[in-house]
């Protein structure tokens, strides 16, 4: 078995962040860094926001209620 990293292979740096209490790696060669977007991720405008399938006896009472901890 050869779990063993290659030696000669270019390795992640760890760099602390001053006012951090956690540390950060440098990035890996040939990733991308930015961040997904949630604006890319938005519902469209058209899209029903009830419960999908048949109306039951108490559902439009359940849809109005508030849980406590609001």
């Amino acid at each position: 078995m050869t779990d063993q990293p290659d030696p000669s292979a270019p390795r992640q740096k760890v760099v602390r962040v001053p006012g951090s209490r956690r540390a950060r790696l440098t990035p890996v060669a040939g990733t991308d860094t930015d961040p997904e977007s949630a604006a890319s991720q938005k519902p469209s405008a058209s899209a029903p926001r009830g419960p999908k399938g048949p109306k039951g006896p108490n559902d439009d009472q359940l849809m109005q209620d508030v849980p406590p901890h609001y």
